[in-house]
């Protein structure tokens, strides 16, 4: 049995932030926050949480004036949703209620 789930992987909206970026090189912060209806703040809040963690990495530049955050998935990132979808996949073997 696993030891447990990573908690700044399975924590929703940190887990569909994670999904997104498996998705894409890399994306920019107004396409995650109307993708994912968060908050400027939270959504900021995740992003920070995850970049603390490894899982992401944060690019500020700019586009002419404006300047632009955008989000790259880390290696130790899609390692970690690999790790968490395999525990999930474990927890779920062992569930007698849980058919495949």
């Amino acid at each position: 049995m696993t030891s447990g789930l990573d908690r700044v992987v399975h924590e929703p909206a940190r887990l569909r932030i994670l999904m997104l970026l498996s998705a894409v090189e890399e994306t920019d912060f107004k396409f995650l926050q109307s993708t994912l209806a968060l908050t400027n703040g939270n959504l900021s809040s995740h992003m920070s949480r995850l970049e603390r963690a490894g899982y992401v990495k944060i690019l500020k530049g700019f586009v002419g004036k404006v300047t632009q955050t955008r989000y790259r998935l880390t290696e130790e990132g899609q390692r970690a949703l690999s790790v968490y979808w395999k525990s999930i996949d474990e927890i779920r073997s062992l569930s007698p209620h849980v058919s495949g």
